[in-house]
Order: C-alpha cells, then structure tokens, then sequence
C-alpha cells in the first residue's frame, strides 16, 4: 500500500522539519517489507480568502488535488477518534490487508478542514485534546506512521 502525507502549510528548513523527515526515512526502510510505500509528502500553501469556511473549501481542493482514485483518506482533525500506536497501526495493517492500494494522512490549515472533506474521510483521527503547531503535528504524524511499521514488523522501537 502506498502511503501519502497532505499538509496544508509549507514546512520551513530547520530542527522540525530535519526530526519529521528522519522518521519518515526510518518509515520507507522499515515500511516496505510489510507492504507500507511511503511516497512522500504534498505540502500546499494555506488560503488566503476571507472568511473561514472559503478558507477551508478551498483548501479542501488543494487537498483533494494530491489523492490518488479510491485512496483511504486519513484526517487529521481534534473531533477525531484519539487511537493507541496499536490501535493505529492495526487500522493501516488492515487497510493494507483488504487490498487498499493507496492510504493519504491529510493535515488541514489552522481553521482546520472542511466538513465535506471530513465525512468523507475514512478514519478521523485526534492526536489528542490539545492544539500542537503545524510542525509538531507533522512531527508527530511522521513518528506515529515509523511507530505503526515497527509494531506491525515486530521490532521493539515499540514498548507496549
């Protein structure tokens, strides 16, 4: 299964940006002798219409422009689902294991996403009742999908 991050907001060169992208070359050695291709990252620039809900449709599309026919869409949203690294990465294996070619995790913009993209998803995720900053999210992401690869591959970078 290939999988694909979606970001609203350009990650800049710096400490953050050199953290998530260790993980996510740790995710392609680990991920693909279980099946899990990392294809890289989108990232799309935020909108700048006038009011919220313009801000997020249209953001929405940029979104939208990067997923791949019959992908499983992945949002990250604070109404979501808050999953366990297990529980996660059982919801990729068996995304994987129901012969799902392409998975795409997408990171809205701070107003966050719209609501058609939403009910559309998939699976909502949380990463929990707090608000992070852009770069932690992605951080966060990155270091979750590695986690769920070494779960599945039974490596012990997980300690349960």
């Amino acid at each position: 299964m290939r999988l694909t991050i979606a970001a609203i907001g350009r990650m800049k060169a710096g400490p953050e940006r050199m953290l998530a992208d260790r993980y996510l070359d740790r995710l392609k050695k680990t991920g693909a002798p279980l099946g899990l291709d990392y294809q890289g990252l989108s990232e799309y620039p935020e909108s700048r219409l006038g009011t919220a809900p313009e801000r997020k449709r249209e953001e929405a599309q940029r979104l939208r422009s990067s997923l791949a026919e019959g992908s499983i869409h992945l949002i990250l949203d604070e109404r979501g689902k808050t999953l366990s690294s297990e529980e996660f990465a059982a919801a990729i294996a068996t995304f994987r294991d129901d012969g799902r070619r392409d998975l795409a995790l997408l990171i809205g913009g701070p107003d966050g996403h719209d609501d058609a993209l939403r009910s559309g998803a998939n699976l909502v995720l949380s990463l929990g009742r707090m608000t992070y900053p852009h770069q932690i999210a992605r951080i966060l992401v990155a270091e979750q999908l590695y986690r769920a690869a070494t779960i599945l591959a039974g490596h012990p970078y997980h300690r349960a």
